[in-house]
């Protein structure tokens, strides 16, 4: 650059103007230079320079046809190599195909992820060592309806082996893996009739988690599952490594479709969850919002949250009103957000503070006279508040707006005076303040409610890290059961419970075609955190 920002800031219209023409055409030329340096660099993307990839918007991305996320890759990996990818079923199957020659690369670029239209299936061969076995016989005869007697005549038909965690306790510690082998038996009634036991089966409802069943006969059991849940979501391990880590650490060898498929039979066992959220988000006084880009697949979507003292909800969808409309049509309580218009429908907002004070900084910041005043006037308005809320907090109730509506006054008339202000970020913050000016000083009325969205910030803060690594997801069903699963994750821990026992808890009774037990209730954290 050839000038420095100090020569920048000097230069107005007024300068230029009474500049003679040479040494006007000579600053041009300087100028031109600086302006098209700007714009190289402006136009940098990460096949121009030195730039990462994670550096692109969503929108810059290639589309899911051209880009797969970390587990796709690892998924399209293990089905093109023909790797073993073990059925949730549990039974044994057997298939072999002759070798065949590599296709092209081109056609190779072409497939989707996943195993290919007539590609053979693999299951499980290997038999596990097993440490418990358990029966199960039908309790009453499905013909005359009398009680069956556990010690009466029985044959087992059908057996299939399970994988699961035993949590250690105060005096064991650990974690303990248990194989157990499930016999299910015919049982002869003195009727006559023979009645066959069944493992339970649970109900998805959810649209989009159509294709997901919920079963006992998995040879991966509950608490199994909530660590793979745990090691995925909380963790931000990607199927691979969460493989690799249960083979390593538990000696368990699961595939990575196996993996895929009960992380979404989680997601459908904790589905029903999501109306009780809801009913807590409408029921609060004061709820946090906020959203930020996501993909899925091909397209750029959003994710949200909403968030109060006790409850968080998370939702993957466009950035319009559909998510508030089918959240918080009955919501009557003060919501907290952004200036984002979406909100600007409900009668009862708080505008985050934050977002203005850095957008006033940037004024300061920028070249133009005029803009600096305005952003210096706008931050010092802002700061006094802070002062006078953060003072008035310390004593009985207060209404501060007449204390300081001089102060108010002064910034809505510089507000007026810039609504068509020829400095662009000058105009737009005037006009963000001018029209949502109720919004933003409603806080002076009750000077407890929060001067910052950063509950909701907060709480995108880990799943954003996750977005990250990830990439996102590929279809509507990855991001219904992400959210779901993050929703649950994160309302235990804002309770003060461990989420993973519960969890196991809730994917037993779902896969048994029990209800799911209600969310846990308020519990003041351990010390040792969540």
């Amino acid at each position: 650059m050839h000038l420095s920002d100090h020569s920048l800031r000097q230069l107005d219209e007024a300068y230029l103007r009474g500049l003679e023409e040479e040494a006007l055409r000579g600053l041009s030329v300087r100028l031109l230079e600086d302006l098209k340096e700007a714009h190289e660099r402006l136009n940098q993307t990460p096949t121009n320079s030195s730039r990462p990839p994670s550096s692109r918007a969503p929108w810059e991305r290639p589309s899911g046809e051209e880009a797969e996320s970390s587990d796709e890759v690892e998924a399209r990996e293990v089905e093109e190599a023909g790797g073993v990818a073990e059925g949730g079923d549990g039974v044994e199957t057997e298939a072999s195909a002759p070798a065949e020659s590599p296709a092209p690369k081109s056609e190779v670029a072409k497939r989707r992820a996943g195993k290919q239209p007539g590609a053979p299936g693999f299951g499980r061969t290997e038999v596990l060592q097993t440490d418990v076995d358990e029966i199960h016989r039908a309790v009453a005869c499905a013909g005359c309806g009398q009680g069956l007697s556990e010690s009466g005549p029985s044959v087992c038909y059908v057996s299939f082996q399970s994988i699961d965690l035993e949590w250690g306790e105060a005096s064991a510690l650990g974690l303990r893996v248990q194989v157990t082998e499930h016999h299910y038996h015919d049982s002869t009634c003195a009727c006559g009739h023979v009645t066959r036991a069944r493992w339970g089966e649970g109900r998805v409802e959810d649209e989009a988690l159509a294709g997901v069943k919920l079963s006992e006969w998995r040879l991966v059991g509950p608490g199994l599952a909530s660590l793979i849940v745990a090691l995925h979501f909380r963790f931000h391990l990607s199927r691979r490594r969460t493989q690799e880590f249960l083979h390593e650490w538990l000696g368990v060898k699961l595939s990575v479709g196996l993996l895929d498929q009960t992380i979404r039979e989680a997601g459908a066992a904790v589905a029903p969850l999501e109306a009780e959220l809801i009913e807590a988000i409408v029921a609060s006084d004061l709820l946090h919002a906020d959203e930020t880009s996501w993909l899925e697949g091909a397209r750029v979507r959003w994710l949200w949250v909403l968030t109060t003292a006790t409850v968080t909800l998370f939702a993957i969808a466009g950035r319009g009103r559909e998510v508030l409309d089918r959240i918080l049509p009955g919501f009557g309580g003060w919501l907290m957000s952004d200036g984002w218009t979406v909100y600007r429908h409900l009668p009862q907002r708080l505008r985050c503070w934050a977002h203005l004070t850095r957008k006033a900084q940037g004024l300061i910041d920028s070249y133009d006279p005029d803009a600096q005043a305005f952003g210096h006037l706008v931050q010092r308005t802002f700061d006094t508040l802070i002062a006078a809320i953060h003072a008035a907090r310390d004593g009985p109730a207060v209404n501060l707006r007449p204390q300081y509506a001089t102060l108010l006054d002064t910034l809505h008339a510089a507000c007026r005076q810039r609504l068509g202000h020829r400095h662009a970020k000058t105009r737009a913050l005037a006009v963000e303040l001018w029209n949502d000016w109720e919004a933003i000083f409603r806080v002076l009325e009750r000077p407890e409610w929060p001067l910052t969205n950063n509950a909701a910030e907060r709480a995108l803060r880990h799943w954003v890290i996750a977005r990250d690594i990830s990439q996102g997801t590929r279809h509507e069903s990855g991001s219904r059961v992400f959210a779901l699963l993050a929703s649950v994750i994160d309302t235990c821990r804002q309770r003060g419970h461990r989420p993973w026992r519960y969890l196991a808890s809730v994917i037993a009774d779902r896969r048994a075609g029990r209800q799911a037990a209600p969310l846990p209730a308020l519990f003041p954290a351990p010390a040792g955190g969540l």
